[in-house]
């Protein structure tokens, strides 16, 4: 099987749905079409300080995607990577998709010249927790959110 891991293009619209939708869902959640329409139209404008995405190609079938935005942060000079969404189709979990999406964003965060990567989970999120425990390191921040 060969996975390839390539930029987000406007031609990817139907099978992003497909899998944003299915990270959406695990995450039980859902969101707008308004959302939807806004949030690819984002990911695929090319402009500076916006979002940006890759998709995972399993032998040719989009099976993954990732978000992440690059951003200025008050510890250090160089901007640093969130990565936002990751996601994989249940039926190729534990076959390398999501490093490979993980590592497709540090190589881009390293040619932008970016301090570090970092992303959230769910605490709950164990089988994800088992690659993330082995490639990056776990921080004792606590996250919290109050509506606007």
């Amino acid at each position: 099987m060969s996975v390839e891991i390539r930029p987000l293009q406007t031609s990817d619209e139907t099978e992003w749905r497909r899998l944003w939708t299915g990270y959406l869902t695990f995450y039980e959640t859902t969101v707008a079409e308004e959302v939807y329409q806004t949030t690819f139209a984002r990911l695929t404008s090319g402009a500076d300080h916006e979002y940006r995405g890759f998709i995972a190609e399993l032998d040719g079938k989009p099976v993954g995607l990732t978000h992440y935005l690059f951003h200025r942060h008050c510890w250090s000079i160089e901007n640093v990577c969130y990565l936002q969404d990751l996601y994989a189709d249940p039926e190729v979990r534990g076959k390398g998709i999501g490093r490979a999406l993980i590592e497709a964003v540090h190589a881009e965060a390293t040619k932008a010249g970016a301090h570090s990567v970092y992303w959230t989970t769910n605490q709950n999120n164990t089988t994800a927790r088992q690659l993330y425990d082995r490639i990056a390191k776990v921080t004792p921040f606590i996250k919290y959110v109050k509506m606007v």
